[in-house]
């Protein structure tokens, strides 16, 4: 039985690798999945092709996430660039026990406080989803043109702080590789240091 546990770890930390390692880059393809919603409503990254999408990976007890959400910053992109056309969604990796996990009913009452308007907010709790993209902090960031090609992976903005007054001055990556392409330019940093709270994976 021993020997037989030691297997299966060993299998699953070689599948831990593996989706490592296939991790999302940029101008490659960007990984489908299939994730539910805190409405219950189920979503396919597929069904959104012809359409820019945005990743944002989220914990709302995380002072870095906190800043942006508190200070209006994160629902002004979301409203902004939904308004443009663009899928806008908002990812929940925590998992259960975990810093930032919350159930679908405490996320939504959350979403009315803080007046958040993301398209929709997945919840990932058993770390699928994250894993897939190799999502690192909250907040992190990934941008994938309607040709279905991940054309951003990063950080919000180039202000690594949890500072509110860093905002005003802070050049916002997310926004910058969206106005670009759309003006059909190429993306001038594609790829930039995730910063924040390491996401609270289950594994």
């Amino acid at each position: 039985m021993q020997r037989r546990d030691f297997y299966l770890s060993l299998a699953s930390v070689v599948l831990l690798l593996a989706s490592h390692a296939k991790a999302a880059r940029v101008g490659e393809p960007a990984p489908d999945f299939t994730a539910t919603d805190t409405n219950g409503q189920t979503h396919k990254l597929s069904e959104n092709r012809g359409k820019f999408v945005v990743l944002e990976w989220h914990n709302r007890e995380c002072p870095y996430t906190h800043k942006h959400y508190a200070s209006g910053n994160m629902q002004k992109l979301q409203k902004e660039w939904t308004a443009k056309g663009v899928t806008w969604f908002t990812v929940i990796s925590s998992a259960p026990g975990q810093q930032g996990y919350v159930t679908a009913d405490e996320e939504n009452a959350y979403l009315k406080e803080v007046n958040a308007s993301p398209t929709a907010v997945l919840l990932d709790p058993q770390g699928d989803l994250g894993h897939l993209y190799g999502a690192k902090t909250t907040p992190h960031i990934f941008v994938i043109n309607p040709q279905g090609v991940l054309i951003y992976n990063g950080a919000l903005d180039d202000k690594a702080t949890t500072e509110e007054s860093d905002i005003a001055t802070a050049k916002n990556y997310v926004s910058s590789a969206l106005e670009e392409t759309m003006a059909g330019k190429p993306v001038s940093q594609p790829t930039s240091r995730p910063y924040g709270c390491s996401v609270k994976y289950a594994h």
